[in-house]
């Protein structure tokens, strides 16, 4: 099992997780809540539904920390104009500055995991994850 290579990738999925979990945890936030956020950076105005299905994690799951980060002033809910039982999330101007420290820390995590790679490889690195995880999501298209 070890030579495998999905062993491999989601073992080391799953070490960046934990480190870095570790390099976030004074800011308050866990890696679940980075990528809740992150995504919703890219795409505001997203249904709660969608982040749910796009993290995997239940919707409840994902109400409950959305409770959180509203509580916290990170996130805002508004109405989704189109379905009166919807609602679409978005980042406030309070999530801005740790927006730049969540990044910058899980770029601090991955110069870590990618000591002793040079460019050439780091770019082979992510051009191969890349055509595997194209590969699989259009399994995954054609599958559903």
């Amino acid at each position: 099992m070890k030579d495998s290579i999905g062993f491999l990738i989601n073992d080391t999925a799953r070490l960046f997780r934990r480190m870095f979990d570790g390099h976030i945890r004074d800011l308050g936030m866990t890696s679940l809540q980075w990528r809740a956020v992150a995504r919703l950076h890219r795409e505001p105005g997203m249904r709660q539904s969608e982040l749910a299905d796009l993290l995997e994690v239940e919707p409840i799951t994902l109400s409950r920390m959305i409770d959180r980060l509203a509580d916290s002033g990170m996130v805002c809910r508004k109405p989704d104009p189109t379905d009166r039982r919807a609602w679409n999330l978005y980042l406030t101007d309070k999530a801005q500055p740790l927006m730049a420290q969540l990044q910058h820390e899980a770029d601090q995590v991955q110069e870590i995991a990618l000591t002793g790679l040079d460019a050439a490889e780091r770019a082979l690195l992510r051009q191969l994850v890349d055509k595997m995880r194209s590969n699989l999501s259009r399994r995954a298209a054609v599958d559903a």
